[in-house]
């Protein structure tokens, strides 16, 4: 059961300020709608290729598209998330050249709000501790595995509006505010910590 209460929050400052500063665009550009603030953008052929190879390797990822009801559930999501994050710095990694483009911001965007998820849940006090076991369903206090449950939601609706960019710089004819039809929408502004002045950043 997911209470929708936002137990940490994400800091994406650094991330908007790069991407306010990436060079001008064209007038035929894009419009990318990022938390805080929107950013025109001329995706290059690279950055459509390695979009449209993401939108693939990370369309069937468990996180993305399913819900926990158990703590084996919960452990399944956690290493599906350690795939995710392989799989954005690969792409990082092949974007070396173009760090000021579009996919770069998007894809940062989305390390980013992993990194924290991952060091949220490791400060949490039966993190570490519990046991898995295959034979049992639940293992985690019940107040530690609704924290699972509550973040890992709002870690899912940042990954599917971050896809629904993907996709635009990929070209796809699919929803951009929201890659999961269940997360499609404005950004969920409460799960990002404030920024004073973004266009100051």
């Amino acid at each position: 059961m997911r209470t929708g209460t936002i137990n940490f929050q994400f800091d994406v400052s650094d991330v908007v300020a790069r991407a306010m500063r990436s060079p001008p665009a064209s007038n035929a550009a894009t419009e990318f709608k990022l938390p805080f603030i929107t950013v025109l953008a001329d995706p290059s052929p690279l950055e459509r290729r390695i979009a449209n190879e993401l939108v693939i390797r990370l369309g069937d990822r468990r996180v993305l598209n399913a819900w926990e009801c158990c703590d084996n559930c919960i452990d399944d999501a956690l290493r599906s998330l350690q795939e995710i994050r392989s799989i954005l710095l690969e792409r990082r990694i092949a974007l070396a050249g173009e760090q000021s483009g579009i996919l770069s911001h998007v894809i940062e965007l989305m390390l980013t709000a992993v990194r924290q998820f991952l060091t949220f849940e490791q400060s949490l006090g039966s993190a570490g501790m519990a046991t898995p076991s295959p034979a049992a369903e639940f293992y985690r206090p019940h107040e530690d595995r609704q924290i699972y449950f509550d973040a890992l939601e709002q870690l899912r609706g940042h990954l599917s509006r971050c896809m629904g960019q993907v996709a635009v710089v990929a070209g796809l004819n699919v929803p951009s505010d929201g890659f999961i039809a269940g997360y499609q929408g404005p950004w969920q502004m409460e799960a990002y910590k404030p920024i004073v002045d973004a266009s100051h950043t």
